[in-house]
């Protein structure tokens, strides 16, 4: 509605002749003025003016019609008298029963000599009255191309209007309609043109996000580009990305841009779902607005900072993808009035694509996580596989033995922590093996550390992994041993030697199977079994302060003591068989019989290398052996242990195939070898042929096992 104009002092009386001269020259500066304005307010104060100089009118009116609404919309062009600003109601009125809906449809002119005795449009004439009103001429606003709406003229006396004055009103009025006309149509093309500028300025934001999506796989360098392309077209003062951490229900906040404050936040902060907006944003799956007040009610770190730093304004926009909701794009703003339904519209449209590229960053990022952790386990088995290690290779039949493996049947199926103890050599890492072969976890990765084998500076780095640039030499990310046993099994050999400052770490990571990599912040969980194994007496270290008490009791689950080799001597006889068959094979010796004196000499010496040191002495030997018979270098054991071993100066041999015992009663050959062939039978569950035969772990043919069966008479049982 325009401003009502103020009228100049009344006409003095003019001559007919002059008066239709002063109404041709107000047509053409009516003309002058439609040709000079294109803003719609400016015209109808630059026609009030004009016009007032021709005809005589107390108010001037013009009422258009809204077609998208179906209604009339007044605008009062002048008036004499003080009046008051029309309350909204009184702009609009329908076209059924309202005087200009009337000159609208009929396209004729309303003429009205006096509103006291007018007796049509009844609430109308009570309104004029009311305003003083007493005459008036209400004419029809048109153009060639479409009817506008309707002009009129009113007075405060009751007069009638003249011939030569509904004329003069027409033509002005047609080509006011004109002045109207072009107006309309001039707004209507800068509000396109408004509009187009917006639609190409979306578009443009759009392209440039998705240019930033296809040619960006890392999360931040992505976030920077959907930064640096936002500022440009929504004001804002801080942007960051939520992301629902689906495991533990938290929300992680990524990324997090606030120029000029940036050392206020970390990178990543994770907040409880429940006291942050973007939590509310994404629970609902709808954008979430909050202005002023509204963010106080929110108890979230960030929040609090954010308010401290004068932002008024809020916007979360959920990252949807296939309908599942998992973060949101949260930009922020110091001003009250930010984020207009534009802005938000178009925050829905760049935060559709963002969820597509964030959805795919952190894919890539699994994905390469997996790629590296299964080149690192490929490592670790094809060094299980060149190893060769399996349970088959505790070998012995002694009850020290027996107690052991009887504790590692109970052990295994559980996910309890085990501790193996024993001397060096006993052989702790076959019955880890052993543990985690006869777990659920069998069908993971079995990976090993040897504690005191990595310097105390490296040890943190090998076990928890580190990111780029976490120390000097960090040129890249290394997945730790933690993460690379993820559902599997960790054996943690030498236990004892860990460094005390790198204690709580490990009992953080037993106790909540979580961790952050050196130089890193974000939590990294995984699902560990755990088997320590140590030489030393943790009990003393812990009385000496050297270990943690805490730790030593999270490892003393359940812990199993290994015999050592001079525990269970009658187990030296099977253990040396074994590792002449091994040796043959692999050094291709054909060695055959051991010395019955080499053998009474290895039985009564007391190893304190325990298995290893047998194993070492045995391959050693049958490297010097140059025929069938194996040449022990005795020279090597201690001399007492060879004085009480009474050697005998004649020499007598004993065949490889029998693997009986030496035990204080001496069995004939025949029973050795029936009950050594029954025992390797029994450890094959009395499969005789293939890689896994009897025959293959007695050394012979699978012909010459089945003669040697039926001449000694072994059947198996039903």
């Amino acid at each position: 509605m325009a401003d009502p104009v103020t009228l100049p002092p009344e006409v003095p009386f003019t001559s007919p002749l002059e008066h239709s001269r002063r109404q041709l020259e107000a047509l053409l500066e009516v003309s002058e003025a439609i040709a000079q304005q294109r803003d719609l307010p400016a015209l109808f104060h630059e026609l009030a003016a004009r016009l007032h100089s021709v005809i005589e009118f107390d108010f001037l009116t013009l009422v258009l019609h809204d077609p998208a609404r179906n209604v009339m919309r007044l605008h009062i062009l002048e008036t004499r008298v003080p009046t008051t600003k029309p309350k909204p109601s009184e702009l609009e009125h329908p076209v059924e029963g309202h005087p200009s809906g009337w000159v609208w449809q009929t396209q004729q002119p309303l003429l009205i000599a006096d509103t006291e005795t007018e007796t049509r449009f009844p609430e109308f004439m009570q309104r004029l009255r009311e305003h003083g009103v007493r005459s008036l001429a209400i004419l029809p606003l048109t153009t060639a191309q479409r009817r506008l709406g309707s002009m009129g003229f009113g007075r405060f006396a009751p007069q009638n209007i003249t011939d030569g004055e509904l004329q003069f009103m027409q033509r002005v009025a047609s080509q006011v309609a004109v002045a109207v006309d072009n107006a309309l149509n001039f707004e209507t093309s800068q509000a396109y043109q408004t509009q187009l500028a917006r639609e190409r300025d979306r578009l443009q934001v759009l392209l440039e996000v998705n240019n930033v999506l296809v040619t960006s796989r890392e999360l931040p360098e992505l976030f920077r580009g959907i930064v640096s392309t936002l500022k440009r077209v929504i004001h804002h003062d801080y942007t960051s990305l939520t992301i629902l951490d689906t495991a533990t229900g938290l929300l992680k906040i990524h990324a997090l841009d606030f120029p000029g404050r940036q050392n206020l936040f970390k990178q990543e902060i994770t907040v409880p779902s429940d006291v942050s907006p973007s939590g509310q944003a994404i629970s609902t799956g709808q954008v979430l607005l909050a202005r002023g007040s509204e963010l106080d009610g929110y108890t979230s770190e960030i929040i609090r900072i954010l308010r401290g730093e004068g932002i008024q304004t809020v916007c979360c926009v959920p990252l949807i993808t296939h309908g599942h909701t998992f973060g949101s794009l949260n930009l922020a703003s110091r001003r009250m009035d930010a984020f207009a339904p534009a802005d938000v519209e178009l925050l829905r449209q760049v935060a559709a694509q963002i969820a597509i590229a964030v959805e795919n960053a952190l894919a890539f990022k699994e994905i390469d996580s997996l790629k590296d952790r299964l080149a690192v386990e490929k490592l670790y088995l094809e060094e299980e596989i060149r190893s060769e290690f399996n349970f088959e290779e505790i070998v012995g039949d002694s009850p020290a033995l027996k107690r052991a493996l009887a504790q590692v049947e109970l052990a295994a199926p559980a996910g309890t922590t085990v501790l193996l103890l024993g001397e060096t050599g006993t052989g702790k890492e076959l019955f880890a093996r052993a543990i985690h072969n006869l777990s659920p976890r069998r069908g993971r990765t079995f990976v090993k550390v040897n504690c005191a084998a990595i310097p105390s500076g490296l040890l943190e780095s090998e076990l928890f992994g580190h990111e780029r640039g976490a120390f000097t030499g960090a040129i890249s990310q290394k997945i730790g041993r933690f993460e690379l046993a993820d559902r599997g099994t960790l054996f943690l050999d030498e236990v004892g030697d860990i460094p005390l400052e790198l204690q709580p770490k490990l009992l953080r990571v037993l106790q909540e199977q979580e961790f952050e990599r050196l130089g890193g912040n974000k939590t990294q969980r995984v699902d560990v079994r755990l088997v320590a194994a140590t030489n030393q007496d943790l009990s003393k270290l812990v009385a000496e302060r050297a270990f943690r008490s805490d730790l030593f009791y999270r490892l003393n689950v359940f812990p199993i003591q290994i015999p050592a080799l001079r525990e269970r001597a009658e187990d030296i006889p099977l253990l040396v068989r074994y590792f002449v068959q091994k040796f043959s094979r692999q050094l291709n010796k054909p060695v055959e019989y051991i010395p019955a004196e080499a053998m009474e000499a290895l039985t009564h010496y007391s190893w304190p290398g325990n298995v290893r040191e047998l194993e070492n002495l045995i391959e050693r030997a049958v490297l010097l052996s140059p025929g069938k018979e194996l040449r022990v270098p005795l020279s090597e054991l201690k001399a007492t242990t060879l004085a009480a071993a009474g050697a005998d100066s004649s020499i007598s041999f004993t065949s490889l195939t029998p693997a009986t015992p030496l035990t204080s009663s001496i069995s004939t050959l025949e029973e050795a070898e029936r009950q050594h062939i029954l025992r390797a039978l029994k450890q094959t569950h009395w499969r005789i042929a293939g890689p896994r035969g009897a025959a293959v772990l007695l050394g012979m043919k699978r012909t010459t096992l089945q003669a040697r069966m039926r001449k000694l008479g072994i059947r198996r049982p039903v």
